[in-house]
C-alpha cells in the first residue's frame, strides 16, 4: 500500500488509487485489458503519475472551487490544490480562488445562482479558463464584469465565458464569449502543431500524448503504407491522419463534431499536408464515404464504442491493418469480438490517468483467415 499524496483523497471523487503503489497500478491495468482482449503480450507506457493533467473541470460552491465529493454528485470537496493537475493549473486555481471569493455560485440542488464551473486547461506552454455561467441567471452582467476585470490581471492567455441553462449540467457549450486572447490552444505533436477549441476534445496528458503518437507511427511503419489511403476514424482535429500523413498517398479524416472538422481542416492547412482532408460524417454512415482498398484504418472512438453500422462496414471493406485506439477498456473488447476475421498482432497500455481506473489502449489488427 502507498501513502496518499492528496489530503482530499477518500473525500474527493476525482482519484481512487493513491493508496495503491503506482507501478502495481499499472500491472493491473495491463491485467484488465489482456482479460478484456483475450491477448497476453500486452506493451506498456507510462510516465509521472503526479502533476500531469492538462484540464480540470472545477465547480464553484460556498468554499470556493472543488471537485464534487465521492459519491455524491451535489456535493462539493473544496480544493486548493490538485496533485494530478500540472503546476500551471494549479497556479490558476489558487487565482482564481482568491479573485472569486463570495461570488453568487450555482446551486445544484435549487437550479439556481450564477458561477457554475471554471474549466481550466494548461497543455504545451499556453493556457485557458473557461468560465461555465448559468445563462437564466438575473446576474449575468455583473458575472461579465467582474470576469472581464479579473482577465485584465489572468496570467491565463485566453479566458472565455460560457453560457449553460440552468437544467442542463455541462462545463462546455457552443454558446461563449472571448474575454481575452483567442478561444482556441495551440499544441505540438512529434513536429506538428495542433490548435483545438478550448470548449473541444484534446487529450489531457502531454507526455502520454507523445508517447501514445510514437507508438501508433511505429506500428504504421512496419507496413507498407506509400500507396496506401489512410482513414483516421473518429478523427478529432486530425492528429493521428496529419501526424502520419507523408507516410500515405492519401489520408481522410472523418469526424461528427463540426467544431473538431473546422479545427482539422486549419491544422491540415498549417501543417502543409496537401494529401489529408477532413470529412464531417458521422461514423455510423462510414459506407456513404465512398472508401476503396487498399485502406488502412486508424480508429479512435469515444467511450460508447463504435456504432455496429460502423463495425460491419469495416468488416466489409476489410483493411489492410486496423489500429483500435480506446479510452474503454471494457467497450474495447466488446467491439473486438464483432471482428471475427481480424486477429490482433499487437497490443499496448497507455495509462494516461495514474490514480484512476481510466486508461487508453492501442490494438494492432490484421486479417486473419476467414471463419469456415
Amino acid at each position: 500500500m502507498a501513502e496518499p499524496l492528496c489530503g482530499y483523497f477518500g473525500r474527493c471523487g476525482g482519484c481512487t488509487a493513491q493508496n495503491i503503489d503506482y507501478p502495481l497500478q499499472v500491472s493491473n491495468k495491463r491485467d484488465w485489458l489482456a482479460r478484456e482482449i483475450k491477448y497476453e503480450d500486452i506493451e506498456l507506457f507510462s510516465d509521472e503519475e503526479y502533476y500531469y493533467r492538462t484540464r480540470v473541470d472545477m465547480v464553484f460552491h460556498e468554499g470556493g472551487l472543488g471537485f464534487r465529493r465521492k459519491g455524491r454528485w451535489d456535493r462539493i470537496v473544496d480544493i486548493g490544490q490538485c496533485v494530478i493537475a500540472n503546476q500551471k493549473i494549479n497556479s490558476l486555481v489558487t487565482e482564481v480562488r482568491e479573485y472569486f471569493k463570495g461570488i453568487d455560485y450555482f446551486e445544484m440542488r435549487k437550479n439556481s445562482g450564477t458561477y457554475r464551473y471554471a474549466v481550466i486547461r494548461a497543455p504545451g506552454e499556453q493556457s485557458s479558463i473557461s468560465f461555465t455561467l448559468n445563462a437564466d441567471s438575473s446576474r449575468l452582467l455583473a458575472a461579465r464584469e467582474k470576469i472581464t476585470q479579473y482577465a485584465e490581471s489572468a496570467s491565463a492567455e485566453n479566458i472565455v465565458i460560457t453560457y449553460v441553462p440552468h437544467n442542463h449540467d455541462s462545463s462546455i457549450s457552443e454558446d461563449y464569449l472571448v474575454v481575452k486572447g483567442r478561444d482556441t490552444l495551440t499544441v505540438e505533436l512529434l513536429g506538428k502543431e495542433f490548435e483545438f477549441n478550448v470548449q473541444g476534445f484534446y487529450q489531457n496528458n502531454d507526455r502520454m500524448s507523445q508517447k501514445m503518437q510514437s507508438h501508433v507511427r511505429n506500428i504504421l511503419q512496419r507496413y507498407d503504407t506509400a500507396g496506401r489511403h489512410l482513414v483516421d476514424l473518429y478523427g478529432g482535429v486530425g492528429t493521428f491522419g496529419i501526424v502520419n500523413s507523408d507516410l500515405f498517398r492519401q489520408v481522410t479524416i472523418i469526424e461528427s463534431f463540426p467544431g473538431a472538422i473546422e479545427s482539422a481542416r486549419k491544422n491540415i492547412e498549417a501543417n502543409g499536408a496537401a494529401n489529408t482532408s477532413a470529412l464531417e460524417l458521422d461514423a455510423k454512415r462510414l459506407k456513404n464515404a465512398g472508401l476503396k482498398a487498399p485502406l488502412i484504418v486508424l480508429t479512435d472512438p469515444p467511450r460508447s464504442g463504435m456504432n455496429p453500422k460502423t463495425i460491419v462496414e469495416l468488416n466489409h471493406l476489410r483493411p489492410e491493418l486496423l489500429i483500435y485506439v480506446s479510452c474503454n477498456i471494457r467497450q474495447l473488447g466488446a467491439d473486438l469480438e464483432k471482428f471475427k476475421e481480424f486477429e490482433i498482432r499487437s497490443a499496448a497500455l497507455f495509462d494516461f490517468f495514474p490514480h484512476t481506473p481510466h486508461c487508453e489502449a492501442v490494438v494492432e489488427l490484421v486479417p486473419g483467415k476467414p471463419q469456415e
